[in-house]
């Protein structure tokens, strides 16, 4: 147990870590979404066309993150091995509560916003009007954070949930006994500047970082965990042994600023080589009058040549200058500069090069294997950690629930995911089909297969359903039902069908 002060100076220092991680959250946000601010070669560039590119943006952040998030699609999750010696199966009732809750959309949102942002968050807690089905949320990791105990990267110490309106900034606090509730007006000010804006009474609750102490009509502040622990689960990318984990598109958002700054280049050529570019040879430099206030001319001024410059005219007022070289660009070098620079985004993330470029020339089945056999070991090294991470909130709603024993096996289980690679459905029934062959289990052929723990008992059913007709005499089950014969059929034709 904690008291008001130090809860509340908990919550500071989480949110304090918040608000410093949204800062490189919303730049890779806007990255993924083509909010690129455009950079250039030099500064009379910018100046010429800044506000020309400003809205442009090729976008190839967006594809990388896309790729492997397509392929992380969690299925169910089975418990580890029990002491009855009996095999586990996937929980049915787990993936009931993952359905209610619509977390098979939700965890895409969730990878989506990992991969892009570092980390992301799923919070479970227990329901009210239906115990037997706990909620799962997923947060972003600008509203959320975990707090570990020290020298541990998994025991978990504090969570915190925070949000905004209009004039407040709300704040919850997890911790393993209690849930702390606060508050603090949304723009930060100092002790001093509170006890001024809402006056001395405000002393009393003043708490650190300006946080005060929620006030709630049906419920007290704090109120005990039921859960027993901290009920918020990190889900990070690609996580490191020391520092941060890693946004999957950290190190593409700088050679996506060349990309677009080669685009920008490529364009303005295109744009001087598109219009026929004009000479004024052995002409005096033209000139502008100059006027007084009462409108005497009092002077010339000569007029601006990057004015010339932008209309393709250029003026040469010797008459003996010679035009030596008056060729095009050569706008292909930019295009090859452009597609080496997306090779090495696709070798840095392991991206296929056909996600990118969009070219496939005869490709067969090996090479386009072989071409995406990165981005499958890149979307089976999520599948590991994240699966923990998943396997994590999976035994936190068996906790919600009540259910110890569930939730011990679940310490050891396994979150099945759909299959990484991309096969054709006659590839994966022929495999299918012979791993039938070699004795592997129907049950295990159907997890293969992808289905769900709801779709694998609904077949399993059938199948016993089958199997049932056949013992009692109907061998026509093992095939289905046949047809109805027609009503005109002749009765020895009838009688001599077996």
């Amino acid at each position: 147990m904690v008291d008001a002060a130090r809860a509340a100076a908990i919550t500071n220092d989480l949110s304090d870590t918040v608000a410093l991680r949204t800062t490189s959250a919303n730049r890779a946000r806007d990255y993924y979404e083509g909010r690129q601010r455009l950079k250039f070669a030099s500064k009379s560039f910018s100046d010429y066309f800044a506000d020309r590119y400003r809205d442009f943006a090729d976008n190839w952040c967006l594809p990388v993150a896309d790729a492997p998030t397509e392929r992380l699609v969690p299925i169910g999750i089975r418990p580890g091995q029990a002491g009855d010696g009996q095999t586990p199966r996937a929980d049915a009732d787990l993936w009931r509560v993952w359905l209610a809750n619509d977390a098979d959309a939700g965890v895409g949102l969730a990878l989506l916003d990992a991969i892009i942002a570092r980390r992301s968050y799923a919070l479970v807690w227990g329901n009210d009007t239906d115990p037997d089905t706990p909620e799962i949320t997923f947060e972003s990791a600008t509203e959320a954070i975990v707090g570990y105990e020290p020298g541990s990267r998994t025991r978990r110490a504090a969570g915190l949930k925070t949000w905004c309106d209009d004039t407040l900034e709300y704040a919850t606090l997890f911790l393993p006994a209690e849930v702390w509730r606060f508050d603090r007006p949304r723009t930060r000010l100092d002790q001093t500047k509170l006890l001024d804006r809402f006056g001395n009474p405000l002393r009393d609750s003043l708490l650190p970082g300006g946080w005060q102490l929620r006030e709630l009509a049906h419920e007290p502040n704090p109120k005990p965990n039921p859960m027993g622990e901290v009920p918020l689960v990190e889900l990070p990318n690609r996580p490191v042994l020391s520092g941060e984990p890693l946004s999957d598109i950290a190190g593409v958002m700088a050679m996506q600023d060349a990309v677009n700054l080669l685009w920008s280049l490529l364009f303005t050529a295109a744009d001087y080589a598109s219009f026929p570019q004009r000479i004024v040879i052995g002409a005096e430099r033209p000139t502008t009058p100059i006027l007084d206030a009462t409108g005497q001319v009092i002077g010339k001024r000569p007029v601006p040549l990057e004015k010339f410059a932008i209309d393709k005219v250029l003026w040469l007022t010797d008459p003996a200058v010679k035009i030596e070289e008056w060729s095009a660009a050569n706008l292909d070098q930019y295009t090859q500069i452009i597609e080496t620079a997306i090779g090495h985004i696709a070798a840095q993330t392991r991206t296929p090069q056909h996600y990118l470029i969009g070219k496939m020339a005869n490709l067969s089945a090996d090479a386009l294997k072989a071409a995406e056999t990165g981005l499958v070991m890149r979307t089976k090294e999520k599948q590991l950690y994240q699966g923990k991470a998943l396997r994590e909130v999976f035994r936190l709603v068996a906790v919600a629930q009540h259910q110890p024993a569930k939730a011990k096996a679940l310490r050891s289980g396994t979150v099945l995911w759909r299959d990484a690679e991309s096969r054709s459905e006659a590839q994966l029934v022929d495999a299918l089909l012979k791993l039938s062959q070699l004795g592997f289990p129907f049950e295990w052929l159907c997890e293969r297969y992808g289905l769900d723990p709801a779709e694998i008992t609904r077949v399993l059913a059938m199948r016993a359903t089958e199997l049932d007709r056949v013992l009692a005499g109907d061998p026509a089950a093992l095939t289905g039902p046949k047809p109805p014969l027609p009503a005109d059929l002749p009765p020895e034709l009838v009688a001599a069908l077996p």
